[in-house]
């Protein structure tokens, strides 16, 4: 049996073994791969990977470990060492374990199910690093200007990586949002849990016949108001939750070999959460 499984502190709620497991069976692995989930913290990372056997192939990292990952691999592909964060360990014929980004495509991946392949101006509601591998994805959209919203002043941390990204970056208030949207060709939504419903609040009129798509980065307790006001409006809307599929079919084509059925892990983790919800 080879296994592979995701790590992270807390742990209990990642939807990653539900996903990964579909993948199996559909791919007519599930005799031989398992996938586990362990409570892992930063400092323990590095005793746990090193005492893993020649039968572990591959490990999902979620928070606090995507920076802490960069002690155990090598090598790191160039998106990882971009973005900054590691969400991957694959093992190597040598018994090492190379590094990986795979939030980056699965950004890419979900815009690209929804028929968004081009991107000229994003507007960004947030500016922590959550939209870090959004803004990467981005640039690979031809997205050259940023606009972030935010409720006081943006991250300096978030402004440096843009300018390494050579965006054209702007700064308004959440309460510009308004007035900003037509201007954008997508709208992106980091802010965590509820922070963006008074935004959602103000946008009831605006976005009414306005085709400018949404991707939320978030997934928990959704569809959120911002996505049903952007979805009434007749746009486009991306979960987090496509983005977290995506994302976990590119780890399960990096651990095995194998090209994996997004769509299935995808009705898969919807199930998991209650089931795909309607928007309008």
């Amino acid at each position: 049996m080879l296994h592979a499984a995701v790590l992270g502190r807390p742990i209990a709620h990642s939807l990653s073994p539900v996903m990964h497991e579909a993948a199996y069976a559909a791919l007519g692995l599930g005799q031989a791969w398992d996938y586990g989930r362990y409570d892992v913290g930063e400092s323990e990372l590095v005793d746990f990977v090193a005492g893993l056997d020649e039968q572990w192939r591959g490990l999902s990292l979620t928070m606090p470990l995507k920076e802490a990952a960069f002690e155990v691999a090598a090598p790191v592909e160039e998106v990882a060492q971009t973005v900054g964060a590691i969400n991957t360990l694959v093992r190597l014929a040598d018994g090492g374990w190379s590094g990986h980004n795979t939030d980056v495509h699965g950004v890419r991946a979900a815009l690209a199910a929804q028929g968004i392949v081009s991107c000229r101006r994003a507007l960004v509601l947030g500016s922590g690093a959550t939209g870090r591998s959004a803004l990467h994805a981005l640039t690979s959209l031809g997205c050259h200007e940023v606009t972030f919203a935010v409720r006081d002043q943006a991250r300096p941390d978030t402004l440096a990586y843009t300018s390494a990204l050579q965006l054209d970056v702007r700064v308004v208030s959440l309460a510009a949002v308004p007035a900003e949207v037509g201007d954008h060709d997508l709208v992106v939504n980091t802010l965590p849990g509820s922070a963006a419903d008074a935004v959602a609040a103000r946008l009831d009129r605006v976005v009414a016949g306005n085709d400018v798509p949404l991707l939320e980065v978030i997934y928990e307790n959704w569809p959120t108001p911002l996505a049903r006001t952007f979805a009434a409006g007749g746009a486009v809307v991306v979960s987090g939750l496509e983005m977290l599929a995506h994302q976990a079919a590119e780890q399960v084509r990096l651990m095995t070999g194998h090209e994996a059925p997004a769509e299935v892990m995808l009705d898969a983790a919807w199930a998991a959460v209650g089931g795909r919800p309607t928007l309008v």
